[in-house]
């Protein structure tokens, strides 16, 4: 921040998180600057109400900016409902509910109005006293350390945690005049839009790289190594051609036993000493598991589940349909949980490593997609898998093919990594830069 010097005199705000501030700034309680209201417009449709568009929890976590171009739910709303809560420009909207306590109060800005569109449940819609205080300085401050910290500590709860509207309403805000909110407002928006297109730059780079890594994903596990291999029709259109020496074979073929559901069991203990118990959602992108998500179960009801060296788990329904894992000895004693399906690989036959390729490479998806086209609900099951076909080559070429790309995915998920330190150093710099500047540590003007 030593671009930008500090303001020339402060005060002690009273306030211990914030400090000190500029002497001329006041500080504030929400209720006093604002309106705030909680929404509990639902996303039915019936048939005595409006129609209305909706503004959900996703559209206020995934956007800065609730603007009319957005693709909003239609559900309708009743007439009390659409006089309070139909968005008006410079209101403020922010998530009052989060899976994780340091995950809430994200805020969204409403730059102009937005008749017929109301802010959904799961939200609060927070509309400034524009004699006081600039909805987009508002807007701003609720991203900032220290004023963002006092929702994160007063949110309570156990699996999902919510934040009252008595601490929302009692919150604090530092408050300059209104030329100076507006004058810090115009600066944060032309920084953050600097800050914003270096992120952008460097998930387009990601995205390449991505794309990058599945090609060459899909051709070792579909073509193999030799490019001078001769090549036959596998008669299936999600696949095409495969070198002619490859056998293609049904997964249930290659399997020591019959693909297994996991256990139905609630995940309510966490005692190390136990066997961990993997649900999808413990499962990361990398393929790595959260530690930050560990269950276990009791020995008794994990021993018909318990997972050995290079089995394979795949998700059967729901968003994560199709997601794959591989168990290793590191993660210590593990048994899996019943959204999972559960494939044991023959190792005189198959290498585990060649088969998590395949169920990593476009061809795998395309037998996915070809599925539920057919289906209303996203669903596979363990039969379904079990008849997937998988292009075989002996079990040496396996080997080679599964070492070649764990060398040359290392080399692409190592850039990946180091494009997501960088975003992470700008997302970083992004909130620093914002709390410098709405608590008075920097004078912008």
């Amino acid at each position: 921040m030593s671009r930008w010097r500090p303001y020339p005199r402060y005060k002690n705000s009273g306030v211990e998180w914030l400090g000190k501030t500029p002497a001329h700034w006041s500080i504030q309680k929400l209720k006093h600057i604002s309106s705030v209201e909680y929404s509990g417009v639902d996303k039915h449709k019936r048939d005595e109400e409006q129609p209305v568009r909706l503004c959900n929890y996703v559209d206020v976590y995934y956007n800065d900016y609730i603007t009319d171009d957005l693709e909003l739910m239609r559900a309708t709303a009743s007439t009390d409902e659409i006089k309070n809560f139909t968005l008006r420009g410079s209101d403020i909207i922010i998530t009052k509910d989060s899976e994780t306590w340091d995950d809430i109060a994200v805020p969204a800005y409403v730059p102009s109005d937005l008749e017929g569109v109301l802010c959904g449940y799961h939200l609060a819609l927070i509309r400034p006293d524009e004699q006081i205080v600039s909805g987009k300085y508002l807007f701003r401050s609720f991203s900032a350390r220290g004023i963002n910290d006092q929702f994160r500590v007063a949110a309570n709860g156990i699996t999902r945690y919510g934040l009252g509207k008595y601490w929302l309403e009692n919150s604090v805000f530092p408050v300059p005049s209104l030329p100076e909110q507006r004058a810090i407002a115009a600066f944060l928006d032309r920084e953050t839009a600097r800050i914003d297109a270096l992120v952008e730059k460097q998930e387009r780079l990601i995205a390449l790289l991505q794309e990058k890594r599945a090609a060459l994903i899909s051709h070792a596990v579909t073509r193999g190594l030799d490019p001078d291999v001769v090549m036959k029709d596998s008669g299936t259109p999600w696949l095409g051609e495969i070198p002619a020496h490859w056998e293609l074979v049904r997964l249930k073929f290659l399997t020591k036993k019959p693909l297994q559901y996991g256990a139905n069991e609630a995940a309510q203990i966490n005692d190390p000493d136990l066997p961990r118990y993997i649900r999808i959602t413990d499962i990361s992108e990398d393929g790595s598991l959260r530690e930050n998500t560990f269950r276990s179960l009791p020995f008794e009801a994990a021993a018909d589940y318990l997972l050995e060296p290079g089995d394979l788990l795949l998700a059967r329904s729901g968003a994560t349909v199709g997601k794959s894992f591989m168990y290793q000895e590191s993660w210590g004693t593990a048994c899996y949980a019943g959204y999972l399906i559960r494939f044991r690989p023959d190792l005189t036959v198959v290498e585990p490593r060649f088969i998590l390729y395949f169920v990593n490479s476009p061809a795998y998806w395309s037998w996915l997609s070809s599925i539920f086209i057919q289906a209303t609900i996203q669903n596979v099951s363990a039969e379904k898998y079990a008849n997937l076909l998988v292009p075989v080559p002996p079990l040496v070429e396996q080997r080679a093919i599964a070492a070649h790309l764990d060398r040359e995915t290392a080399k692409t998920d190592a850039l990946v990594a180091k494009a997501q330190e960088i975003i992470g150093r700008l997302q970083e710099y992004r909130t620093a830069l914002i709390s410098a500047a709405v608590t008075g540590k920097i004078d912008v003007r």
